[in-house]
């Protein structure tokens, strides 16, 4: 979410100067590739560039392309394939063997429905939604659609949409993506043409909530902004828990314990670590957090404070489930050897993205796997209209 935050940013700053921009996206990989489908780019005419579609070795000849882009005013499909010749010679070496597709549109500011737009509207909500892109992988000579549809909660809302067969069983499948939470591939025969889509499920940014405003918060919440996180510091101390301390925070509040969560909106995406120092306060927050689904509850301390709060609780008469306890992190963060505030708020942050990405934050070295799962299948092909 935050290189769209980013794009977004650099495509106002080029309006006002009236720069032309186009929108570089990877919408398929086969085999290996530094960056992922979903992956975009910003270009605008004079080569500035914002987000990023590889490691640094396409966005050169991806920038010439835009240009062409910008002067055809047409969405334009790019296949880079690393394991050719070719491709190495013209100083494509990713060391990734893997083909690449990236789809550059031009954005039509007057075009309600242009693909920035549709990325404003996502970003302007806190939830998921779909994105659908449209391109004719067998024919690059074909017109490409580019981005075609958009799926919120609410609705669908569509764009350059003219076959309505078609347009019925993209949005179909968008729902689908949308209710199973996870990004799709298909190819679609319609009228005698073959398109594929990549249907993107967009999530948005990981909000983290920080209980306690110590001077070991601050540079959790700066590492938390610097990833694009939205950022929500709590405490029940006004002279520790104040804007001027957390100045990237989106808010900054004082509270007491049972006030806390009256003002926070919990969702898939919302995180919490415990860090008051205040063993009283945590513990009336943790009680608190055990009754919602929550992804990650990091506590801060040694592993006796965390069984002294469970004990605690069972003499209460409450005993949290085995799927309550899988997801409290106590003592927080990863084992990287961590001293000082710096470094115990890596290894939180990097913890709470390991987590959130369903990975067990080992050496990518020691593991036998690729770093990204690669699913070699063909791509399913739906007959439409």
């Amino acid at each position: 979410m935050k290189e769209i935050q980013a794009i977004i940013q650099a495509f106002e700053e080029a309006q006002q100067k009236g720069k032309q921009t186009a929108l570089a996206t990877v919408v398929h990989v086969q085999g290996s590739s530094y960056r992922r489908p979903g992956a975009r780019m910003l270009i605008t005419q004079d080569g500035q560039l914002t987000g990023a579609i590889s490691g640094g070795c396409l966005e050169g000849d991806a920038l010439r392309k835009a240009l062409l882009v910008m002067e055809r005013q047409q969405p334009m499909l790019v296949t880079y394939d690393t394991t050719d010749e070719d491709d190495a010679k013209l100083g494509v070496g990713l060391g990734c063997e893997g083909i690449i597709h990236i789809v550059i549109e031009p954005i039509l500011p007057a075009q309600p429905d242009n693909p920035i737009r549709l990325l404003k509207t996502i970003n302007s909500q806190r939830q998921h939604a779909v994105l659908v892109m449209l391109f004719s992988l067998n024919d690059r000579r074909e017109v490409q659609p580019g981005t075609c549809l958009l799926q919120l909660p609410g609705g669908t809302v569509t764009a350059r949409m003219s076959n309505d067969a078609l347009q019925q069983a993209l949005t179909t499948d968008a729902k689908t993506a949308f209710i199973n939470q996870v990004s799709a591939t298909k190819t679609y025969v319609s009228e005698g043409k073959q398109f594929t889509a990549f249907i993107e499920l967009i999530q948005p940014a990981v909000s983290l909530i920080i209980i306690g405003a110590g001077n070991d918060a601050i540079p959790v919440a700066q590492m938390a902004h610097l990833l694009g996180w939205r950022v929500m510091v709590a405490d029940g101390r006004p002279a520790y828990a104040t804007p001027a301390r957390f100045p990237t925070a989106s808010q900054v509040l004082v509270a007491k314990s049972d006030q806390v969560l009256q003002q926070v909106a919990v969702d898939a995406q919302t995180v919490f670590v415990l860090m008051t120092h205040n063993y009283n306060y945590d513990l009336k927050i943790f009680r608190q957090l055990l009754t919602q689904r929550i992804t990650y509850i990091g506590m801060l301390g040694p592993r006796k404070k965390l069984v002294r709060m469970l004990d605690e609780l069972k003499a209460e008469g409450i005993v949290p489930t085995p799927e309550q306890l899988a997801m409290v992190y106590g003592p927080v963060g990863l084992n990287i050897g961590a001293e000082n505030a710096e470094e115990i708020a890596l290894s939180m942050v990097a913890e709470i993205k390991a987590v959130i990405a369903g990975r067990n934050g080992e050496s990518l070295r020691n593991s036998a796997d690729t770093i990204h799962p690669r699913v070699e299948k063909e791509i399913e092909e739906v007959k439409v209209g």
